[in-house]
């Protein structure tokens, strides 16, 4: 795959990713649900930007998290001009393109959003706002697919979760998400196909 049509797959997968970011951030207030399906739905969140709503504690741990970002894709930036000038497998080259994409797309929200939108708690956010709801570097990550295809009490006889509450699939995200879990999800079901050269 050459540099132009791996530039090309990243442009498009930020450009779905942010305008799918915006249009939730300013049409929908935080914790706001459309139900698209009864598994599928468009549900607003904002996270720190870790798996899970993780968060690194401490003053300074979301611009830890950002400069943090920041340095990876800085590597898989390099890792993917790498492999594009070594003439490595298709299934490599789009892999490593899907997640830089997905970790840039993430990083836009963590640097830009703070300071160009303001809080979306009770108010839909308006763009460019003169009372940022944050700082550079501070920002929050929208997230909004949710699939939750089942949902219920779990059997008692199971060991260990028996008689809980259980919801599959709970994880809500986003484009860029999507984009950093298929290329992982290419480089180990086509590993061997993704490291031959």
């Amino acid at each position: 795959m050459s540099l132009r049509k791996a530039y090309f797959l990243i442009f498009l997968v930020l450009i779905v990713d942010q305008l799918s970011k915006i249009y939730v951030k300013t049409n929908f207030i935080l914790g706001e649900e459309v139900i698209v399906f009864d598994w599928f739905r468009i549900h607003f969140i904002e996270n720190e930007g870790m798996a899970w709503g993780t968060k690194i504690p401490g003053e300074y741990g979301k611009l830890i998290l950002t400069v943090f970002r920041i340095f990876a894709v800085f590597g898989i930036g390099y890792w993917l001009a790498d492999a594009i000038k070594k003439r490595h497998s298709n299934y490599l080259i789009v892999a490593i393109a899907l997640i830089f994409a997905g970790a840039a797309g993430n990083i836009l929200d963590s640097v830009f959003y703070g300071v160009i939108f303001d809080d979306s708690t009770h108010n839909l956010a308006t763009i460019f706002s003169p009372n940022p709801y944050g700082t550079w570097f501070h920002g929050l990550v929208v997230d909004m697919f949710y699939f939750p295809i089942w949902e219920g009490n779990l059997p008692a006889w199971l060991p260990i979760f028996g008689g809980k509450h259980f919801a599959f699939f709970n994880a809500i995200f986003n484009v860029a998400d999507m984009a950093i879990s298929t290329g992982v999800g290419i480089l180990l079901v086509f590993n061997k196909k993704a490291f031959h050269k």
